[in-house]
C-alpha cells in the first residue's frame, strides 16, 4: 500500500551510504525529508542535491534529517556524494522496495521512448513517522526553499 498524507508510513530499512542501514523507526524524534531522483551525476539531480547540501544547516536546525533516494548502487551513491560533498546519506533502492512504497516509479518518454523512471518527487515525514507532505513532479528550481520552509513551520508546530 502506498503512502498516504497524515497517515504513518510503513517503517522500513535501506542499505545507505558510510554502510548505514537507515530505518524509519530509528529516525523518530526527527522529522526526516525522503527525497526521490532519477540519476545519479545528472544535471538536475546534482543541482538538486546541491540545494539539500547547501541548507544542511537550516535543515538541521529544523530537527530534520535528508535523505536521497533512488535505484543506483552504493559504489555509484558514495562516489556521487563524495564528488558533491553531500552533508547527507543516500539511499540505495536497487529492488524499488521504497520507490514503491511511496510510488514513484512512473511511465516517462524519452526521445519517443516509453520507459518506467523515477518521478521526481519528495516527501516531509514528522517526529512520529506520520508522512505530513509531498510533491511530486518535481522541477528542481526553488524546490529545496519549499522543503525546508514546511519543514521549518511543521518542527514549530
Amino acid at each position: 500500500m502506498a503512502v498516504a498524507i497524515d497517515q504513518p508510513v510503513a517503517d522500513f530499512q535501506a542499505q545507505a551510504t558510510s554502510g548505514q542501514t537507515i530505518s524509519l523507526s530509528a529516525l523518530k524524534g526527527q522529522q526526516v525529508v525522503l527525497y526521490f531522483y532519477p540519476k545519479d551525476s545528472t544535471p538536475g539531480c546534482t543541482t538538486q542535491g546541491q540545494g539539500f547540501r547547501d541548507q544542511h544547516e537550516a535543515f538541521k536546525a529544523a530537527n530534520t534529517v535528508v535523505l536521497g533516494v533512488s535505484r543506483d548502487g552504493l559504489k555509484s551513491h558514495e562516489n556521487f556524494k563524495a564528488k558533491q560533498g553531500f552533508t547527507f546519506e543516500l539511499i540505495s533502492d536497487k529492488d524499488e522496495a521504497l520507490c514503491q512504497l511511496f510510488d514513484v516509479i512512473k511511465l516517462k518518454k524519452l526521445y519517443g521512448k516509453e520507459y518506467l523512471g523515477v518521478d521526481r518527487s519528495t516527501f516531509l515525514i514528522d517526529k512520529d513517522g506520520v508522512l505530513r507532505q509531498e510533491w511530486r513532479g518535481v522541477k528542481v528550481p526553488g524546490h529545496v526553499d519549499a522543503v525546508l520552509a514546511a519543514a521549518q513551520a511543521l518542527n514549530k508546530a
